[in-house]
């Protein structure tokens, strides 16, 4: 075997549970839940498709536990007793699971008795002694105490490697301590005691100073906090018991060899029928896209909705914008997207509209661009004294399409209409009825993608839309689209309006398969124009009282910058964390500083606080100086910045497809 092998070890059960909990309740036809299913394969074909070649492992597997009870409920009995038992949704999802890991042609492992953690440690150390590089998929701590040179974790869900340094920061000490730590605080989700009294921090502080557990007990007597020297000699037998449940088994025995885990292609063959079953159809097609056009060919017998040809027209006179408004009228629908100057709807000036009624055929209506005939990425000069663009006078054009716009028996489909809800309310045109293909998406597949346009019609449609860069150009030489020449400027918003079409005729009917049509029109739809109406009113503030409490808080911050320098004998830069640290551990000679891995010495409020708590007067000093300065800056001062001139308002901006409960900034 060479040295060349990399093994890659998924934590499937893991996997399993933050499926669970990150993907809403969701069904196959036949009524099986199997919203772990949909989480645990989008994660897999996720990781697969992700892995690029200096990270590719040559050999691959899954692994599993294989029921509660493991040979730490012999020496523990209470071992995990708390933890209630799987959800009645989950159980059945347990088998399918094991199906998708077949279906993607992978290998899977569990043995009774042992937990998936045990199996994984056996397989990393054994492939570390031959030589081999060993990846974790899991964020699990449990695992950290494996880490080495050799043997390092992944957490996919961040997309974020796990080393030595990474285990320190969690921990405060390296892997080789990490067992030793977690027996003294003990692990309440897994039932394992520790020392009552005695959290991670200061476990690894003990360490720290006595070297190893064993040393730790056998001097418990010489610590000089009474509390924690009576735990550690009343309890000495409980931390020994917990590091017997922590430690992993390095040994499991009848586990088949690695060398049989060798990574194979994604069989479509084997994958497209068990999703099919399950109705997995946005990941069928990812996985399609994935595997190229031949595969896509033998396993879609109709192309949907892609147009044989592309026409996209600029609209710049009132008859041609009639004969589009006629057309939406008796199509009963119409894609519709706004082009502006930002991405501040209360902001954005409003530079043209693109209406879309079927595949491959949009326009774009420019109302109030600039005349220039530079190219796009150079233009950094001032408007040429070329004849003004030919363009519809914004409030003809407005006039037109306000009745299309309100029109009850037309519906309007966007792509985040909320924008373009609240930037055209600024012209007193209202949009209803409406679809938002963000919620649609969001609605069907939250957890397993994101909902922008360009990611949904990568992974629906299999196209890459203009980037907005090719036409806006980026740093110092972008231009807003208002100086987007009119040619460039149609090529670019009539495919956003043809491509949310699109999106809504493929993504729609899947409410209705998915039986998710309630939570798009109760919960989802709804929130849309409470949104547009609450950004659009904005929040009334006193910029004057504002400005008085900024004022109050820089003379308050003048005088504890003073008193602080005054405690410590000399001026520094109390902003500074390295500053402080080195005034309150090495020049004040404050016990319990501690260095991160940068070298310098951790002044969080929460080390502040306890030194303020043993009487120290400087930390507190501190403290009141933080959250002065962070009031200040971050509401008395940012919020006078962030008033519209126009309104004498705040106006925040809601999200409403990026977490389980909508966030306003």
């Amino acid at each position: 075997m060479s040295n060349n092998k990399h093994l890659y070890l998924i934590d499937g059960s893991g996997f399993i549970f933050r499926a669970y909990h990150a993907i809403r309740p969701l069904s196959r036809p036949d009524g099986t839940p199997v919203n772990a299913v949909s989480g645990f394969c989008n994660m897999l074909f996720k990781l697969l498709r992700d892995l690029d070649d200096s990270e590719k492992p040559s050999h691959l597997a899954v692994i599993f536990d294989a029921g509660r009870k493991t040979f730490r409920n012999d020496i523990y009995p209470d071992y995990k007793a708390h933890r209630p038992p799987a959800p009645d949704d989950l159980v059945p999802q347990f088998a399918i699971i094991h199906e998708a890991v077949k279906a993607f042609n992978l290998p899977s492992i569990k043995l009774a008795g042992y937990e998936a953690d045990d199996i994984i440690a056996t397989y990393a150390k054994r492939a570390e002694a031959e030589g081999h590089r060993v990846t974790i998929v899991s964020s699990d701590k449990d695992l950290m105490q494996l880490v080495t040179d050799k043997i390092s974790m992944f957490d996919s869900m961040k997309n974020r490697h796990i080393g030595a340094d990474e285990v320190v920061e969690k921990f405060g000490l390296g892997p080789d301590k990490v067992i030793e730590i977690q027996a003294l605080a003990g692990d309440s989700s897994d039932n394992v005691p520790g020392v009552p009294g005695i959290g991670v921090k200061t476990a690894a502080l003990l360490l720290e100073e006595y070297g190893d557990l064993e040393t730790l007990l056998a001097r418990a007597g010489e610590i000089k906090q009474n509390k924690r020297r009576e735990n550690l000699l009343e309890f000495a037998d409980l931390a020994r018991l917990s590091l017997k449940l922590v430690t992993l088994d390095q040994d499991v025995p009848d586990l088949p060899d690695f060398e049989e885990f060798e990574l194979k292609d994604i069989d479509p063959d084997l994958v497209m029928p068990f999703l099919e079953e399950q109705n997995f159809r946005s990941l069928q097609t990812r996985i399609l896209n994935h595997l190229g056009p031949e595969i896509v060919a033998k396993f879609t017998t109709v192309e949907e909705d892609a147009p044989k040809d592309i026409v996209y027209e600029t609209v710049s006179t009132i008859d041609a914008l009639k004969k589009w408004i006629k057309k939406s009228e008796l199509a009963r629908q119409v894609t519709i997207d706004t082009e502006t100057t930002s991405l501040n709807a209360m902001a954005a000036k409003l530079v043209g509209i693109s209406l879309s009624i079927k595949s491959g055929e949009a326009c774009y209506i420019p109302l109030q661009h600039i005349s220039h005939s530079a190219d796009p990425v150079d233009l950094l000069s001032e408007p040429s004294d070329e004849p003004t663009i030919e363009q519809i006078d914004l409030d003809e054009a407005l006039a037109l399409l306000r009745p299309l716009l309100t029109n009850p028996a037309v519906l309007k489909i966007g792509q985040n209409i909320k924008y373009d809800a609240l930037v055209l309310k600024k012209y007193n045109v209202d949009i209803t009825p409406f679809d938002d293909t963000m919620l649609i998406s969001y609605v069907l597949d939250a957890g397993v993608n994101s909902h922008g346009m360009d990611e949904l019609s990568r992974i629906h449609l299999d196209i890459s839309p203009i980037p907005f860069k090719e036409i806006c150009g980026t740093g110092k030489k972008q231009i807003t689209f208002d100086k987007v020449p009119i040619d460039k400027a149609t090529e670019y918003a009539a495919e956003d309006a043809d491509i949310t079409g699109r999106l809504h005729r493929l993504l729609k009917p899947r409410l209705v398969q998915e039986k998710m049509v309630t939570v798009y029109e109760t919960l989802e739809r709804p929130l849309v124009p409470i949104l547009v109406n609450m950004e659009h009113n904005g929040i009334k503030v006193d910029k004057g009282l504002l400005n008085r409490l900024s004022n109050e808080f820089a003379v308050r911050l003048a005088e504890l910058e003073g008193e602080i320098h005054g405690i410590a004998g000399h001026p520094f830069n109390i902003g500074s964390p390295k500053q402080l640290g080195e005034v309150l551990f090495d020049e004040m000679g404050i016990e319990g500083g501690k260095k991160g891995k940068t070298g310098a010495y951790g002044t969080g409020a929460d080390i502040l606080e306890g030194l303020a708590a043993n009487g120290h007067v400087l930390p507190e000093k501190m403290l009141e100086w933080r959250g002065l300065a962070k009031l200040k800056s971050t509401y008395t001062d940012a919020l006078q910045n962030e008033i519209n001139a126009d309104t004498g308002r705040i106006h925040t901006s809601c999200s409403l497809a990026s977490t389980t409960t909508q966030s306003c900034a």
